[in-house]
Formats: C-alpha cells, structure tokens, sequence
C-alpha cells in the first residue's frame, strides 16, 4: 500500500503530460465549433436554410442513399432523445409534471 501512495504523484505527472495534447486538441476545435453564430453568419444560414427549402420542394430528399438516410435517421433520433433528456430535465420528473 505505501508503494502505491508513493507512485501517485509520478502517475498523476504522467498523466498530465499524456493528457495535455488531447486537451490542446480539443480546445483548438471547441473554440471554432462551439462558439456562437456572430451577425457575419447570419446571410450564410438563411442561404443554407434557403437550399434545403428548395431541395424539400424539389424531391431532391428521394436521391438520398441507404447509408444516408440511416444517418439522418439515427440524427433525428438523437435530436429527440436529446429533447426528450431536456423536458424530464425542466420537469425534474420522468413522467408528468409536479403541480
């Protein structure tokens, strides 16, 4: 037991150093991906929104493949799971609400 409380620290150094370039990874990207739409990105979402208007109109959704309908399937299920997880949150009851 006191041979492992004395690797402890040299474990945790090691560690840290292991973890630092995953982290510095994961900075680089959540700094460009979870940040805010800024006013500059408004005219390219409305021209996003705009194509997939025009390609729901168009049937363009019928030259979609297996695998990418399987996709956009297991993304709109997460899209509800995730809703789902956020009404039992704001609820704070599984079914129901606490009147």
């Amino acid at each position: 037991m006191a041979q492992l409380v004395s690797k402890v620290p040299q474990l945790a150094s090691k560690l840290a150093a292991d973890a630092k370039p995953m982290f510095e990874t994961f900075m680089k990207y959540a700094k460009v991906e979870l940040s805010p739409p800024t006013p500059a990105d408004i005219p390219q979402i409305r021209a996003g929104i705009g194509r997939l208007v025009s390609a729901a109109k168009n049937g363009n959704w019928k030259n979609t493949t297996v695998k990418e309908g399987f996709v956009n399937t297991l993304i709109g299920i997460e899209v509800l799971c995730w809703f789902y997880v956020g009404e039992c949150i704001g609820k704070r009851h599984l079914v129901g609400y606490d009147v």
